[in-house]
C-alpha cells in the first residue's frame, strides 16, 4: 500500500526570484507541496525579489488575516531617466543630465515623501479603475487618471550614491535606498515622485523586499531550496507572530469551537485578530472583539 503525502500546514516565507510573477509563485509551489491549496499574501513585482509570504493547506485561511500592514525594500533609484512604467522593464522616455543634482537637493526631496504622503499609483499596477486592472488599460493606450491614495512611508534612507552613464550615454545617479512603508505603498511610485521633485527624472532599477509584517529575508527560502526541502512554518507559530494571543482554558475552547460567542478581556479590544489557544499550546481559532464577545474569523480546530 502506498503511503499517503500529507502536506503540512503552514506559511513558506519564499525568496522570490526576479521574473516572477507572484502567480508564477503560487504555481511553483503547488508543485513543490502537492497540493491546489497554495495562496500568498500580497503581491510583489515580477522585477522585484525577497519576501514573498504563502499559505499552504489549512494556513490559507491566515492569509487574509494577517496583518502585513508593514513592508520593508532595498532598492535602486536612477536618477536622469523616466519610463513608461517607472522602473528598468519599461520603455525609456526622457533622459536628461541628472550630475548636477546635489546631495543636499537629494536628501530634501526625499524628506518631502517621507511620512504620511498622498501618492498616485503607476499607471501599470494592478490597481482597479471601474472594475477594470490599471495595468490594462495603459496596455490599450487608454488615457486615465489614478486618484491619490494614503501611505505612510516611516522610513526612507540613502545608503549610497553613485555616478553612472546610461547606456545612451546620458550622465545618471544612481541612488542606493531603504524604504520601510505601509501596505499598498508603490516604490516606483516614490522613484518616478522622486527624479520628478529634483526635475530630472527617476525610475526604479531594482528592488529587494526585505521584510513583510514579522516575516523577514533570513527566514526565506528560495525555490530551489525548497524544492530541495519543503521548510514551512507551523500555522501555531505563524499566528503567534503575527497575532496577539488569548489562551483559553478546555471548556472555553470547546464553547469557541462550537462557535459561541464568548466574553473577551477587555485587553484585546479593538486589536483585530486574535490568534485562540487551548491549555496545551494548540492554536485553534482566530477571533476578534465585537461588542465584548469573540467573533469567529477562522476555526483550525
Amino acid at each position: 500500500m502506498t503511503e499517503k503525502h500529507t502536506t503540512p500546514d503552514g506559511l513558506v516565507i519564499v525568496d522570490k526570484p526576479s521574473g516572477f510573477t507572484s502567480h508564477d509563485v503560487v504555481a511553483k509551489m503547488r508543485g513543490i507541496a502537492r497540493t491546489r491549496r497554495v495562496g500568498h499574501a500580497g503581491t510583489l513585482d515580477p522585477m522585484a525579489t525577497g519576501v514573498l509570504v504563502l499559505g499552504v493547506e489549512r494556513a490559507t485561511k491566515l492569509l487574509g488575516h494577517l496583518a502585513l500592514t508593514e513592508k520593508e525594500y532595498l532598492g535602486t533609484i536612477r536618477l536622469g531617466q523616466t519610463t513608461l512604467t517607472d522602473d528598468a522593464e519599461g520603455e525609456i522616455t526622457r533622459s536628461l543630465d541628472a550630475s548636477k543634482v546635489t546631495r543636499d537637493a537629494v536628501d530634501a526631496a526625499v524628506a518631502k515623501l517621507t511620512g504620511d504622503i498622498m501618492q498616485v499609483p503607476s499607471k501599470v499596477s494592478a490597481i482597479k479603475i471601474n472594475g477594470v486592472r490599471s495595468y490594462k488599460r495603459a496596455r490599450e493606450g487608454e488615457e486615465f487618471e489614478i486618484p491619490a491614495r494614503p501611505v505612510t512611508v516611516s522610513s526612507f534612507a540613502v545608503y549610497d550614491v553613485r555616478d553612472a552613464v546610461a547606456e545612451d550615454g546620458t550622465p545618471v545617479t544612481d541612488l542606493v535606498v531603504s524604504v520601510v512603508c505601509s501596505s499598498g505603498t508603490y516604490i516606483r511610485a516614490l522613484a518616478r515622485d522622486l527624479g520628478a521633485d529634483l526635475g530630472v527624472g527617476g525610475h526604479l532599477t531594482a528592488l529587494r523586499r526585505t521584510r513583510v509584517g514579522p516575516y523577514k529575508l533570513d527566514a526565506a527560502k528560495t525555490l530551489d531550496q525548497l524544492q530541495q526541502e519543503l521548510t514551512v512554518m507551523p500555522v501555531a507559530d505563524a499566528a503567534r507572530a503575527a497575532f496577539p494571543q488569548w489562551k483559553v482554558d478546555t471548556r472555553r475552547a470547546r464553547l469557541l469551537l462550537n462557535g459561541v460567542r464568548l466574553e473577551m478581556p477587555d485587553e484585546y479590544a479593538g486589536a483585530g485578530a486574535v490568534a485562540v489557544f487551548d491549555p496545551e499550546g494548540r492554536f485553534f481559532a482566530l477571533v476578534e472583539e465585537q461588542k465584548g464577545k469573540a467573533k469567529s474569523l477562522a476555526v483550525f480546530g
